[in-house]
């Protein structure tokens, strides 16, 4: 549920449709702002303005021979026939949605393990969303499908019209391959859908004036039976305006079938309930605490510490109790993980007997498999993990039917290899390798720790070309995010090192406060009044590449998006002499607005309530569209959104770069694709063009 609306980094690639993304101005300073008028996505001026900014940098950075090179390299990373097409099993079969030069909006298809044991497996298509496009005349961005367990045959799939979070939801028939006649189907919202049984789903939309939150998700989860009217769809919670989000979902799990309602008050704290008899009944857990059920068992991640049953946890632990009990008032909990100075949770999956712990030691992975046993206890023992530098992720498991599991190995220069195990019968094995798409051997990894500010050590990761000398000449791309809890790990990319480090350039991604690399400490330290720890981390990791000679000023690059965006802003107006280019996407820009644009009210627990002035008192202090100024020597900067970004929403960066074009600054640039949503285009092509554009410019400038 705290994934909803996530402003994720671009690295790692919810109302209804509204014509303008934008909430009428408030009264006082706001008022004055004079490119309010950016904020209507669809205005006829903001329109014609972005369409001159657009050919402005068009012409600029993407109309040479370098930069069709780039493009062109980058595209044929994303569209190559020789990458992974990774797999999630529903049934009997393995899916896969997939993306290249011949269906560049994409097809969901399937095979078997046999089959997809082979070099070339044979797939069968189970809807192409070209095809689909063409034949209804409109394309579409394919966002996922909830198929009903156990035999998979029905699905509710979500369209996007542009690529944003808002979708149609269809009911399709997977054995006919088509859509189901007269059957489930919502026109386009932020929808939440979840299946109770084949006539009957969990329904949270668009219903009308009222039903959505302030933070544009649904408020209200109904039960809709087949063959009614939505109108007609019964009621089981209702939230408040000033909610984040509300939900149901069923859990169809043989012998343990659950129904929940979960309302996530802002994005850190939720309440959970049990629907039983028509009766909510609370999980009582603390507010900020993730809860998961599976078959007996209630685990509890701690967001903060916690006290119960006589013990006191700490702030990422993970805590394991039967569920029955715990309903029935026990607190007798057993720690599965437990956080210190180096650690912290990742993740974990279930499969059918075992629980998969994840777990980040100084920013690498650590895999341990957990078995309960029928006294209580649970026995723990290493499973293969990753190189040095490294990281490994369970990307499939099946808990209703066997141990079976599915891992991703990578590393800054290891292309991904896809592995599959049993546990307690067979070791993971490689099933698929993904292609070089550069000459690693003439690149090398390390890991360095930066002093911040306040005498944190920041990790960062740096590739390089090997015996480089220290001598302050190199182009360098330093990337972050800190934000959400979010981890940047070790993970190859193939089109950086075809775009930028074959070029002679370096590649360093930094840790800082705000993310997950440790746990929620490392999270909450640079929460609301503490946000500018995350930027002095960033600046920390700067200054430490150019104290080693790693580069300099007029050579270090800085690109992030999203929230990775906002860092950006904060380079730019607060450290602008450690860099020589920015680009700055998808952005957070004007925190004096942002709970009045799109999904914006949904990151208050991250940043703070800007309508508050004692909050405001802090946040304008990391708000980059108020804290620039005339007359300064700010770096060169490209700003890159879509127009279809309907959470953060595209007037952010048409504000900021307005306002420096307007305060006479020549170096700054604009850029907004129509589609894509939240991300770097609604196919291939379009992305590759973004990831072309940002790194031809900021090579361009780091002369």
């Amino acid at each position: 549920m705290r994934k909803l609306g996530l402003i994720l980094p671009l690295g790692m690639l919810l109302g209804g449709a509204q014509a303008a993304h934008a909430t009428p101005p408030a009264q006082g300073k706001s008022a004055a702002d004079p490119y309010l008028w950016l904020e209507q996505t669809h205005g006829e001026r903001a329109t014609q303005w972005v369409q001159r900014e657009n050919a402005r940098t068009e012409k600029r950075f993407a109309e040479g021979a370098q930069f069709a090179r780039t493009r062109d390299q980058i595209l044929q990373v994303l569209d190559s026939d020789a990458r992974i097409p990774y797999v999630y099993r529903m049934g009997d079969y393995l899916y896969n949605f997939w993306k290249d030069k011949q269906h560049p909006r994409g097809v969901w298809r399937r095979t078997t393990l046999a089959e997809y044991r082979k070099a070339d497996p044979a797939w069968q298509t189970i809807l192409d969303v070209d095809a689909l496009g063409k034949a209804e005349g409109h394309a579409r961005v394919f966002k996922g499908a909830d198929c009903l367990k156990p035999d998979y045959t029905r699905c509710l799939i979500a369209l996007s019209p542009d690529g944003g979070d808002a979708v149609e939801t269809r009911e399709f028939d997977i054995p006919s391959r088509s859509f189901v006649k007269h059957g489930f189907r919502l026109p386009v919202a932020k929808t939440q859908v979840d299946w109770i049984d084949r006539d009957h789903i969990y329904v949270g939309t668009d219903f009308g004036p009222g039903s959505m939150t302030r933070s544009s998700y649904p408020r209200i989860a109904k039960v809709w039976t087949r063959g009614t009217p939505l109108k007609d769809a019964r009621t089981v919670y209702a939230g408040k305006p000033n909610d984040l989000a509300v939900s149901a979902s069923h859990h169809r799990t043989p012998g343990f079938e659950r129904d929940f309602v979960t309302v996530a008050h802002d994005f850190f704290h939720s309440t959970t309930y049990q629907l039983k008899h028509g009766k909510l009944i609370r999980i009582d857990v603390p507010g900020d605490a993730d809860v998961h059920v599976h078959r007996q068992w209630l685990l509890v991640e701690t967001k903060s510490a916690w006290t119960v049953g006589g013990t006191t946890w700490p702030a990422g632990a993970l805590l394991a109790i039967h569920y029955d009990e715990f309903m029935a008032g026990k607190r007798d909990f057993t720690a599965l993980f437990t956080p210190d100075e180096h650690t912290a949770l990742s993740s974990f999956d279930w499969t059918r007997h075992h629980l998969i712990l994840d777990t980040l030691k100084d920013v690498q992975s650590r895999l341990e498999v957990l078995t309960p046993q029928a006294d209580g206890s649970w026995t723990r023992k290493p499973l293969a993990g990753a190189p040095a530098l490294s990281t490994v992720s369970v990307v499939d498991t099946d808990p209703d039917r066997d141990d079976a599991y599915w891992l991703d190995v990578t590393g800054f220069l290891t292309p991904a290899t896809l592995e599959r195990g049993v546990i307690g019968e067979t070791q993971a094995e490689k099933i698929k390798q993904a292609p070089a798409f550069f000459d690693a051997s003439k690149f090398t990894v390390s890991q360095h720790f930066a002093t911040s500010k306040d005498g944190t050590r920041v990790p960062y990761f740096e590739i390089d070309p090997k015996d480089m000398k220290l001598d302050g000449s190199h182009r360098t791309l330093l990337y972050g995010y800190g934000g959400f809890e979010v981890s940047l790990l070790p993970r190859y990319n193939g089109a950086i090192g075809r775009a930028w480090l074959e070029r002679g350039g370096v590649y360093v991604i930094a840790n800082i406060r705000g993310g997950g690399e440790y746990g929620p400490r490392w999270h909450k330290a640079a929460l609301k009044a503490n946000r500018p720890k995350a930027y002095q981390d960033f600046a920390a990791v700067a200054q430490d590449l150019i104290r080693r000679g790693v580069t300099s000023p007029a050579h270090l690059g800085a690109e992030g998006g999203s929230n990775g965006g906002l860092l950006m802003g904060n380079m730019l107006v607060g450290y602008p002499q450690l860099f020589g280019a920015i680009a700055c996407e998808v952005p957070l820009l004007d925190m004096k607005r942002y709970i009045h644009l799109d999904a914006g009210a949904s990151w208050i627990g991250e940043y703070g309530n800007p309508d508050d002035p004692k909050q405001w008192a802090y946040i304008k202090m990391f708000s980059p569209y108020q804290l620039v100024k005339k007359g300064m020597h700010y770096p060169p900067v490209l700003f890159y959104t879509t127009t279809s970004d309907d959470r953060v929403g595209p007037a952010q960066a048409r504000k900021m770069a307005a306002k420096m074009l307007g305060m006479g600054y020549d170096n700054v640039w604009f850029y907004e694709n129509t589609e894509g949503g939240h991300g770097a285009g609604a196919d291939n092509k379009q992305s590759a063009h973004m990831h072309a554009m940002a790194w031809d410019f900021l090579w361009d400038q780091l002369q």
